[in-house]
């Protein structure tokens, strides 16, 4: 990455393939945001670089590439591959850390809890410019969509899917709810149906980070009839 490019992202400011990091501060803290981008769309984390954009440098490439290593091999399941660049700005050294769009999602973190005295698995999603946890039925989803988990599922297409698909035609999206309402089903079973359909490939689950951050809220976009309508499946866990 030379010095345009570096100067450009930075620019740019965070978003949801953004991070800025001053310096790397704790394996777990690197861990969620190395894991909500490589569960989201993949992205770049700058080290020497303050949340503002202001360049400060690293002072030690060594002390940071081995934090983010362990975060990385020790502090994420499944160990998450990355890559690194170096660039300079005004003489001051940037660690570019390049993390990929994983086909092997959810990457959860181990965090450790204090109640149960153990570490529980975590996976984080980028919601805009903030890491946030995923819900389970997101976590779900995301396993459901790795390119390696392509099983053949045969989806029997009935009366509460083809309203959903009618309503989409008519309004272009609907929430979870909106859904397990116009059919008259709860929502954890209107959740199973979309998981459903997310592993028969009917729709297709992706961040949009438009979305306020105060929602999570998931497009799909549906290839069974309306190639063109999204379905927006709101993810929010308490945190």
């Amino acid at each position: 990455m030379n010095t345009r490019e570096l100067r450009a992202i930075i620019d740019g400011g965070e978003s949801s393939t953004v991070e800025f990091k001053r310096k790397a501060t704790t394996p777990e803290k690197i861990a969620k945001e190395l894991s909500a981008l490589a569960n989201t769309k993949g992205g770049v984390i700058l080290f020497g670089v303050d949340d503002d954009g202001k360049v400060f440098g690293i002072a030690s490439e060594k002390s940071e590439m081995d934090l983010i290593d362990t975060a990385a091999n020790f502090h994420i399941i499944p160990v998450l591959e990355i890559e690194y660049e170096f660039a300079a700005i005004h003489g001051r050294d940037i660690l570019v850390v390049i993390v990929p769009e994983s086909n092997n999602k959810p990457h959860k973190v181990l965090i450790y809890d204090e109640i149960q005295k153990k570490h529980l698995p975590k996976a984080y999603i980028r919601v805009g410019e903030k890491s946030v946890i995923a819900s389970s039925e997101m976590s779900r989803l995301m396993s459901y969509q790795n390119k390696e988990n392509d099983s053949e599922l045969t989806l029997s297409i009935g009366d509460k899917e083809k309203r959903l698909f009618d309503y989409l035609e008519k309004y272009e999206r609907a929430t979870v709810v909106e859904f397990s309402n116009m059919v008259n089903i709860s929502r954890r079973r209107a959740e199973r149906l979309l998981i459903r359909l997310v592993r028969a490939k009917v729709i297709k689950i992706h961040n949009d980070s438009q979305i306020a951050t105060t929602i999570i809220s998931l497009w799909f976009d549906v290839s069974y009839k309306f190639s063109n309508l999204n379905f927006i499946f709101n993810d929010l866990e308490n945190i």
